[in-house]
């Protein structure tokens, strides 16, 4: 089983009516439909396209740092800093 919550396209599409209803009250599904085409001409629908599309979480690598953390092996600041710059330059790639 994956360690992210969802597998689909963050556009919503295949999210179950309950969530929709739950989260936006009111809403009928023209709008709702209309919502999820524009989002994506937007700054942050264009970071969401782009955050779906990195890859899947290196497993083996999680729990490496996460050893190495607890034997005061890593270096947390550096390794923050490299893994915040790194995700950034993948956003504004």
């Amino acid at each position: 089983m994956p360690d992210h919550l969802c597998d689909t396209p963050l556009d919503g599409r295949n999210w179950p009516d309950s969530i929709a209803d739950e989260a936006l009250p009111g809403i009928d599904d023209a709008m709702m439909e209309q919502i999820l085409e524009n989002i994506h001409h937007t700054p942050m629908g264009r970071v969401l396209r782009r955050i779906a599309s990195l890859p899947e979480v290196r497993q083996q690598k999680v729990l490496d740092v996460r050893k190495r953390l607890t034997t005061g092996d890593y270096d947390l600041d550096e390794g923050l800093d490299t893994a915040i710059d790194r995700v950034l330059e993948n956003l504004t790639a």
